[in-house]
Parts: structure tokens; C-alpha cells; sequence
């Protein structure tokens, strides 16, 4: 029916109605997932970078109780009260502030100044016994940048002081200065440690001084961030998100409680949300293999089931609109290959059913036709009247009832075509009134009718057995000197019905039987040595019964020939004739 939809288009159409709502669902879910785990990994991001700066506050603030921690020490106390103190006095101050300062995880340099004496003491070779101390110089009681020479080379360095007493300005104020400092370095390598562990690019910055990079410092990108966010940030954390070159990059900062520099580091936001992107491009590449596999077997299903199917529904509808000879050419390699070898064999049979019983109707009507054609054809009707005739002037009164009555029973029984199913009995009373009008009008024709009781109620077509009698006494008896006979009789067993006539005519040669077998089952048109009566009768039996009916031709051992009609006995409402018979 025109605008419902195949099997294959229902397939399609549901699958992709499975698929939609998968796809909404995850881009609804992946974009939740994504703004989660993207806020966590900033949050994480912070959270290392937060780590990082208390891990340097942590020690800055250790450093800072290295001068309180040498103030109290009772040698560097004894060293302060007592002046003039010896050379050993001062190693052994040297040594203390020596092993104090190895005592933190950075490098740093412990020192002890008295600016009234312009004594100074220190862990750091290059500054111990310096005798030229800036004494004008403001103590530094809170961390200070500042460049140290010391080691010939200006390296930046963090500075902070304690003073006796307390509230002393100035090295010339105070009685004794306690000094630590350490050098950058050791926060550049914890930098570099953190860009390896992360991989992101942190540094240091206060707006004062120069930039504290790691190792490998993308400057312009440093530069951007600086100019962009840490010249303006406020609080002691932040994030912001920035474009740099084209690219987003995710900005971290945390303020040092210690220093007051802000430890900034970038990430690419990309490198960020990597992993959610990582499985949102498999679960596409997912989605996309499922199309892919979903068009395949789309197409596999309609190659090998809706063709298929498209195919047969053509072949039923060619065979609704009567053609019969339709059959389908198609090969799917799959269960449809066995249905349509069925389909083509129920199509054969229906189409030789069909034809089948057509034929049987033409030829029953094309027997009835030829037989009252055969009987009412001059020749035969103007024997018949002639011997009547003859026997009237002769004044033979018996021998004109006789024939005058075998004649009228016989074209009563030719003529009557509306019942073409009559029994063995209705078709011999034919014969005999045949024979009788033969036996009249010869006189040297013999017959005998042998058939059981049984036999005579057996169904049969109308005219079988008389184009048999005609035949053998045509071609058989006729041209045979003397006279001849002709024998009817019958076997039956338990599948077969069997009619057989016989007689003494000239008989063929078993070439001329062969040839005739052969040409009993022909369709092409019918030979003199075959009449078209007895391949007809020979025709009907084939059709209508099936399997090996029709008739069967063989010499009889005195001479002449035998004819066997033979078809299969009436059982459960099925009859089939097999037959033997005689042609002449």
C-alpha cells in the first residue's frame, strides 16, 4: 500500500530515534561534567599553586627565627659583654652561626655585626672580618630585596634584621646587628621543581622589583599577565583567564604572607579541560563508529531483507495480475535464497496446475469434438445407412433394428457432452454399441468384453476406450485377411485400475513401438501413425492423474496388439489413472 512505511525505514528511523536522545543526553551531561570538572581543576590548580607558596612561607618564616635564635645564644652573648674577645672566641661564634645556617633546607648566610667595634661575624667567608660596614644603613626588620655582591656577582637576595636594643634604627643606633639572608635561587628552583611535577610555568612578581622567574620563563606570556592581572590583583588569591597569542591561558595567584610577592602561574585552558575533551572526542568517535555500523547493517538489512522482500512482494502481485510465468532472479545468500527457491517452485507448479487443467478441459473438449466429428463424418454415417439400406431391400427386418439401434445409442452417448466424468460400464455399453455396428456392417469381427462387476463402477473421463477400438480396428484388423477379434478385459490390484484391449490385428515391429512410445509423449502435433483420438485419450490421463498414466503399447505373443489403460483406484477422494493401452 502506497505511503506505509518498509520494515527498513521503520529500522532507520528508529535507530536514529534511539541515537538523538543519547546525543542530547550526553551533550546535557558533558557540558554539567565539563563546567564540574573544569571548576575543580581550577580549584586544584589554585590549590598546588597555594600549596607551593605556603611551602616557601613555611621556610622564609623558619630563616626568620634564625637571628632571634642567635641572639640568645649564650656564646654570642658572652661575645657581646666581653670585648676584646680572642680569635678563638670569634671562630667559635663563626661556627655557630656556620652550623645554624646549614640547619634550613635553603642556602643562607647567618651574620653578627657590632658597628660600635665594626666587628662583623659571618656563615658567608666572603662577608666574615669585614671591616667596611655600611653602618649608616637602615636596619632591615622586615624581608628586603636587595642585590648581594659578595660573591663577585650581583645575585638577588632576601634581607632581614633584628637589632640590639630593639628599637634601633640605623647600625649606628644599635649595639649589635643580627642578619640571615638567602639568595632567590632557591625559590627559582623550587619553581623549576613545580614546572616539572605540573607542567605550567610559575613565577614571581612584586611591582618594586624585578620579576623571580624558573628556569625557562616564557617572558611574553609573563609580561601579558603581569601587565594585565598582577599590576592590578587585590586579595591573597585569584584566578582570571586571559588571551595570549590567540590562545586562552588560565592565570593563578597567591600573595607570600612572609614577602608580599605574588606567585603567579598559567596554564593553557585547553591543557585543562584536556581530559573532559578527551572523552567527550571518544564518546563521538563512539557515536560516530555507531552511525557508521548502524548504516552498514542499514544496508546489509536492506540488500539482504528488504530486497529480498521487494522481490517476492513484485512476484505475488505478478502473479495476482495473472502471469504465471514471472519467476524471481535474485540471489541474497541467506535464508531468503530458500524462500525464494520455494516461491519459484509453488509458482511452477501453480502455472503447470493451471495450464494442467486448462489443457484437460481443451483436450476433453477437443476429444468430444473429434469424436462426434470422427462419428458423424460421411464415410462412417453413410456405411451405416447404406448397410441399412441394403438390409431394408433385402428384407432383413433384424439386421436394421439391430443396427438402427446401435447407431442411435452410440451418437446419443458421443453427442451428450455435459457430463464429461462417467464410470467403466457407461464407457463400455460405447464400445459394444461400436463394435456391434462394425460386427453388422463386416461381418467378420469378433469381440469380447471380460470386465468384472468391480471394474464397471470404477469413475473414469468420457472416451478413453472407444478411439482405442477404433484404432485397432483401423489399423489392426481392416487390413488384415480373414477376419479378426478384439478382447476387453481388466485387472485391478490395490493401487491400479486396469483396462486392457487386445487383438489378432498385423501388429507393429518393436522400432515402430518405440517410436510410437516417443511420440505419445510430444506436445507437437500428432502423426498418421499416431491418431490424434489415442494420443489425446494417452494426454488426458497424463494430466489428470499424473505420475506414469496414459497408455502403454506391446505386441501380443499371437500377433496383433495390446493396449493397457492403467490408473490409480479411488482412494480417499484422490484418483489418479495410470494406463496402459493399444494404438493402431
Amino acid at each position: 500500500m502506497r505511503g506505509r512505511l518498509s520494515i527498513f525505514s521503520k529500522i532507520v528511523i528508529t535507530t536514529v530515534l534511539l541515537l538523538i536522545p543519547i546525543l542530547l543526553l550526553y551533550s546535557y551531561s558533558n557540558r554539567i561534567a565539563s563546567n564540574v570538572v573544569e571548576k575543580q581543576v581550577r580549584l586544584s590548580h589554585l590549590s598546588q599553586l597555594t600549596f607551593l607558596m605556603n611551602q616557601m612561607d613555611s621556610i622564609i618564616e623558619n630563616l626568620s627565627m634564625f637571628p632571634v635564635i642567635i641572639s640568645y645564644d649564650p656564646y654570642i652573648r658572652e661575645f657581646i659583654s666581653v670585648t676584646g674577645e680572642s680569635l678563638k672566641a670569634q671562630a667559635r661564634v663563626t661556627e655557630k652561626l656556620s652550623l645554624q645556617s646549614v640547619s634550613s633546607a635553603w642556602s643562607n648566610d647567618l651574620t653578627f655585626v657590632l658597628p660600635g667595634e665594626k666587628k662583623v661575624l659571618s656563615s658567608n667567608i666572603y662577608i666574615n672580618g669585614t671591616k667596611n660596614w655600611q653602618v649608616e644603613l637602615p636596619i632591615s626588620q622586615v624581608w628586603q630585596y636587595d642585590e648581594d655582591r659578595s660573591r663577585g656577582f650581583p645575585a638577588g637576595t632576601f634581607i632581614r634584621e633584628i637589632s640590639e636594643p630593639a628599637n634601633a634604627i640605623t647600625y649606628a643606633e644599635s649595639d649589635a646587628v643580627f642578619q640571615v639572608r638567602f639568595p632567590v635561587q632557591n625559590m627559582s628552583d623550587m619553581l623549576d621543581a613545580y614546572k616539572k611535577e605540573n607542567r605550567s610555568d610559575p613565577f614571581l612578581y612584586h611591582p618594586d622589583y624585578e620579576t623571580i622567574p624558573n628556569s625557562t620563563l616564557g617572558t611574553s606570556a609573563a609580561d601579558s599577565i603581569i601587565r594585565n592581572i598582577l599590576d592590578h590583583a587585590s586579595g591573597t588569591s585569584g584566578q582570571q583567564t586571559i588571551r595570549i597569542e590567540q590562545q586562552k591561558y588560565l592565570v593563578s595567584y597567591v600573595k607570600s604572607r612572609q614577602l608580599g610577592w605574588y606567585l603567579a602561574d598559567y596554564v593553557p585552558v585547553e591543557r585543562i579541560v584536556s581530559p573532559i575533551m578527551s572523552a567527550r572526542n571518544w564518546f563521538y568517535s563512539s557515536i560516530a563508529l555507531l552511525l557508521m555500523m548502524s548504516v552498514i547493517a542499514s544496508f546489509l538489512l536492506y540488500r539482504n531483507v528488504q530486497i529480498p522482500l521487494r522481490k517476492m512482494i513484485r512476484g505475488v502481485q505478478r502473479m495476482k495480475d495473472g502471469d504465471l510465468s514471472w519467476r524471481i532472479h535474485y540471489k541474497s545468500k541467506s535464508e531468503f535464497d530458500d524462500l525464494i527457491r520455494h516461491y519459484n517452485e509453488m509458482a511452477e507448479q501453480i502455472q503447470r496446475l493451471i495450464e494442467d487443467v486448462y489443457t484437460e478441459k481443451l483436450r476433453s473438449r477437443d476429444a468430444t469434438v473429434k469424436q462426434l466429428q470422427s462419428q458423424i463424418n460421411p464415410h462412417f454415417l453413410y456405411n451405416s445407412l447404406f448397410f441399412i439400406i441394403n438390409s431394408a431391400m433385402m428384407d432383413d427386418r433384424d439386421a436394421v433394428i439391430a443396427m438402427t439401434e446401435n447407431l442411435s445409442a452410440y451418437y446419443r452417448y458421443t453427442t451428450k457432452v455435459e457430463n464429461q466424468q462417467v464410470t467403466v460400464a457407461d464407457e463400455l455399453d460405447l464400445v459394444r454399441h461400436y463394435l456391434n455396428i462394425h460386427h453388422l456392417r463386416m461381418g467378420r469381427l469378433d469381440y469380447s468384453i471380460r470386465v468384472s462387476d468391480k471394474m464397471r463402477c470404477e469413475p473414469v473421463p468420457r472416451l478413453i476406450l472407444q478411439p482405442l477400438v477404433e484404432n485397432a480396428i483401423i489399423h489392426g484388423i481392416e487390413p488384415r485377411v480373414g477376419g479378426g477379434k478384439i478382447v476387453i478385459t481388466d485387472e485391478q490390484d490395490d493401487q491400479y485400475n486396469r483396462i486392457i484391449v487386445s487383438d489378432n490385428g498385423v501388429g507393429l515391429s518393436e522400432a515402430e513401438l518405440e517410436q510410437l512410445h516417443q511420440k505419445l509423449e510430444q506436445h507437437d502435433s500428432v502423426t498418421e501413425e499416431l491418431g490424434s483420438g489415442t494420443r489425446n485419450v494417452h494426454q488426458r490421463l497424463r494430466y489428470q492423474f499424473g505420475g506414469d498414466s496414459g497408455l502403454k503399447f506391446r505386441n501380443a505373443p499371437d500377433g496383433g496388439l495390446i493396449v493397457t489403460v492403467t490408473w490409480t483406484r479411488n482412494n480417499g477422494g484422490k484418483s489418479f489413472v495410470i494406463g496402459e493401452g493399444r494404438m493402431g
